[in-house]
C-alpha cells in the first residue's frame, strides 16, 4: 500500500478500495493503510511514542488509556509477543500505528505474532502508513482526536469517521484512574525479571508497602518487591483509614492516565493527610502529579507530552542527567509549586518540570518511569531510597 494522506474533501465518497484501514482526523486529515489486529475501529486522542523497543510493555500501560499511540520506530511486532513483557492484564489504549508490521516474529520468547495478540484483545490497528508525517504533525500542532478504523473490505464512512473524532471529549477533566484501577486490594510478591530464572518471589521482606493503583505497572511493584517490601495494592479511591489500616511504612502513589486534576476529586485528601502523619511518600509519573497537587501545586495540559524511553532528564541535586522512560499528556507547572517544595529534575528537551521533593518531610516523586529500565538503570536509585525512608520506619 502506498502511503497517502487525503483531506476530507477528496474523501467524499467514503470508500477506498485498497485500504483496508484509515486513520482519520478530527481536522478531515485522513490516513490510508493495511489493517492488522481486531477488525473494529475505536477513537482516541493520538500521540506518538519514540521507544525502539518494548512495544508490548507501551501497549499494556495502563497510562495510554484512552490514546492512539503512533509508533516512530519503523518496524513494530518482530519479537512477537509473549506472557512475560505485559505491564497488566487489560490494555486500556484504543489502536496502534505503525509503518510496518512485523507478520512473522523471530525472538525465542515469541508466543504469538503481534497481529494475533491483537485480535485477542480487539484492539485494531494500521500500517503502511507515513508516521513520520504523522509525527511531524502532532510536534507542529499537538496531539489531535482521531479513530482508526479497520474494515477488510475497504468501505469506510470518512464523515462518519471524522465526525466520530471532533466528538471525542479528550483528556482534560477526565478521570481514566477509575478505569484502570484494581477493584479490590491484592497483595503482590513477584520480583524483577532474571537471565536464566525468569521473575522471583520475594519471601522474607522486612518492610511493608502501599500502592495506590491509579494504573499500575507491574514492573513498579516488581521493584518494591526486589527491594525488600511485603505489598499492597489498593484501588484508587482509597481513604486515609483503608491505608493506615495496612500499617505501611511507605507509600507509592502510581502511574496512571487522564487528568491529574479529575483524579485529585478523591485522592488529594488522602495523599495530604498521608504527609500530615508523616508517612514516606513516593509518587511515579500521575503519582507525581497528585503529590504536587496535594501540595497546592497547579497541573497543566501539554501539547504533545512525552513518550519515549529516550528522554534526557537532569538531576538538579547531583548534576547528573539519566536517560528516562516517560509517558505523559500533563505536566506539573513548576512555577506554582509552594514554598518548603522543591524542584529536583527537570527534562533537558523543554525545561518541564520531572521531579520534586518535600522539605523535611519523606516524600518525593518523579515525572518519569522509573522501573522502566532505558538507561538501563540510571533511575533504579529512587526505589532505594524509598525502601531506606520507609524501614527507617519499619
Amino acid at each position: 500500500m502506498t502511503d497517502s494522506t487525503t483531506s476530507s474533501a477528496a474523501s467524499a465518497a467514503g470508500v477506498f478500495s485498497r485500504a483496508s484501514a484509515v486513520l482519520v482526523l478530527a481536522d478531515g486529515t485522513v490516513f490510508q493503510g493495511n489493517g492488522f489486529g481486531a477488525a473494529c475501529h475505536a477513537v482516541g486522542e493520538v500521540c506518538f511514542n519514540t521507544t525502539m523497543t518494548g512495544y508490548q510493555e507501551i501497549l499494556t500501560d495502563p497510562s495510554y488509556a484512552g490514546q492512539i499511540v503512533a509508533f516512530t520506530f519503523p518496524h513494530i511486532g518482530i519479537v512477537g509477543t509473549n506472557s512475560e513483557d505485559i505491564e497488566s492484564l487489560t490494555p486500556a489504549m484504543r489502536a496502534i500505528v505503525v509503518r510496518a508490521d512485523a507478520g512473522q516474529p523471530s525472538n525465542w520468547r515469541s508466543l504469538s505474532p503481534l497481529d494475533r495478540w491483537l485480535k485477542l484483545h480487539n484492539i485494531p490497528g494500521i500500517s503502511g502508513i507515513d508516521t513520520r508525517a504523522l509525527t511531524t504533525r502532532i510536534r507542529e500542532r499537538g496531539m489531535p482526536h482521531g479513530v482508526v478504523a479497520h474494515v477488510p473490505d475497504g468501505k469506510f464512512d470518512i464523515e462518519k469517521l471524522a465526525a466520530e473524532a471532533r466528538g471525542f471529549s479528550g483528556l482534560e477533566g477526565l478521570d481514566l484512574a477509575k478505569e484502570v484501577t484494581c477493584r479490590q486490594t491484592y497483595k503482590w510478591r513477584e520480583t524483577p525479571w532474571q537471565w536464566g530464572d525468569g521473575y522471583g518471589e520475594q519471601k522474607a521482606p522486612t518492610w511493608r508497602a502501599v500502592v495506590l493503583d491509579y494504573g499500575v505497572k507491574r514492573n513498579i511493584l516488581r521493584q518494591l518487591a526486589g527491594h525488600g517490601a511485603e505489598i499492597s495494592v489498593l484501588p484508587a479511591s482509597a481513604s486515609f483509614d483503608e491505608v493506615m489500616r495496612h500499617e505501611p511504612h511507605g507509600v507509592l502513589l502510581s502511574n496512571g492516565p487522564g487528568d491529574p486534576a479529575a483524579t485529585g476529586e478523591y485522592a488529594i485528601s488522602t495523599i495530604a493527610a498521608l504527609l500530615d502523619r508523616g508517612v514516606p511518600v513516593f509518587g511515579i509519573c500521575l503519582g507525581h502529579q497528585m503529590l504536587a497537587l496535594a501540595l497546592g501545586a497547579k497541573t497543566r495540559k501539554m501539547a504533545q507530552g512525552h513518550h519515549g524511553a529516550n528522554h534526557p532528564v537532569k538531576d538538579l541535586e547531583t548534576g547528573k542527567v539519566e536517560i528516562v522512560s516517560m509517558n505523559h499528556g500533563f505536566t506539573v507547572d513548576s512555577a506554582t509549586l509552594p514554598k518548603g517544595v522543591r524542584e529536583t529534575h527537570v527534562s533537558l528537551f523543554d525545561g518541564t518540570n520531572c521531579g520534586l521533593v518535600v522539605e523535611n518531610r519523606n516524600a518525593f516523586s518523579v515525572q518519569y518511569h522509573p522501573e522502566a529500565s532505558p538507561g538501563p538503570m540510571d533511575s533504579h536509585y529512587l526505589f532505594a531510597r524509598f525502601a531506606a525512608m520507609a524501614k527507617e520506619r519499619a
